[in-house]
């Protein structure tokens, strides 16, 4: 948007009352005009992905048949081919599912209430249990404040961070993670770190986009949804996420969240 040449022209300095008025006013405008239209955007993606699933069964389903029903029929490289269809399919109602759960977080209404973040970890390590089975792991959990936040949400926030850790920390013997937080200007930030592959930090800023992957699949399994998700859970508490690495020294990803008081702190004033 251009502004009028009269305000415009003006330094900082120059500007009366009236015209930061007029501006505050344009600006919030146009801040309600990128609201709208992003709710637009996810109504819109949340629907194609909701009608997508339905085919997507489809062609499941009658490739299954057809391969059960008429596989002896079917010259061999026939056959490889209604594989290939299945599969694709099947990944394809992944993709979808993965983005109808990130739509979700999106439009889920939030929920507050003062909750020790040691409960949420206790139920987010039941549920990455699986990831752990035949696996030398050294935990180091912190004792973490009691925040102001929606218990089902920051739940998710634990499992899709400690999966991450998990995940890419596969090749280190012990893997050790740690859970903890740190007091900076009178706030909180919390963080989950370890000791795996780690990433180069010139990539950083697309760990949190949907379906960017910085390992390839053959590498580390997932579609990228996981972090994705952690950025819209935290953005929805008014925080932030962020993460550091070195290449092969491991990871660690940071989250403030600016939705009430902790034990320690009124409240996180810089996020």
């Amino acid at each position: 948007m251009q502004e009028p040449p009269e305000i415009a022209t003006k330094t900082a300095t120059d500007l009366s009352e009236d015209d930061v008025r007029r501006l505050n006013t344009r600006l919030l405008f146009a801040n309600k005009s990128l609201a709208a239209a992003n709710a637009d955007l996810e109504t819109f993606s949340y629907s194609v992905a909701h009608d997508l699933r339905s085919p997507i069964r489809q062609i499941v389903g009658f490739s299954k048949i057809l391969a059960e029903e008429y596989g002896p029929q079917l010259p061999e490289e026939a056959s490889r081919y209604v594989d290939k269809v299945v599969q694709s399919a099947q990944q394809m109602g992944v993709l979808i599912d993965s983005l109808l759960q990130l739509a979700q977080v999106g439009r889920q209404p939030v929920h507050l209430q003062l909750t020790p973040l040691n409960s949420l970890l206790e139920s987010a390590l039941e549920s990455v249990q699986a990831d752990c089975v035949g696996r030398n792991i050294e935990w180091r959990i912190d004792r973490l404040s009691s925040i102001q936040c929606d218990r089902g949400l920051m739940t998710q926030l634990f499992v899709n961070l400690l999966a991450n850790a998990l995940k890419y920390s596969r090749g280190a013997d012990p893997a050790v993670i740690r859970v903890g937080q740190m007091t900076v200007h009178d706030g909180q930030i919390f963080f989950v770190r370890d000791n795996g592959v780690g990433f180069d930090m010139q990539y950083a800023d697309k760990l949190f986009g949907v379906f960017h992957r910085l390992h390839s699949s053959s590498e580390f399994e997932g579609i990228g949804m996981g972090l994705a998700t952690a950025e819209r859970i935290i953005r929805k508490h008014g925080g932030h996420i962020w993460a550091e690495a070195v290449p092969k020294r491991g990871a660690s990803f940071y989250f403030t969240v600016c939705a009430g008081a902790t034990e320690r702190a009124a409240s996180v004033t810089e996020c």
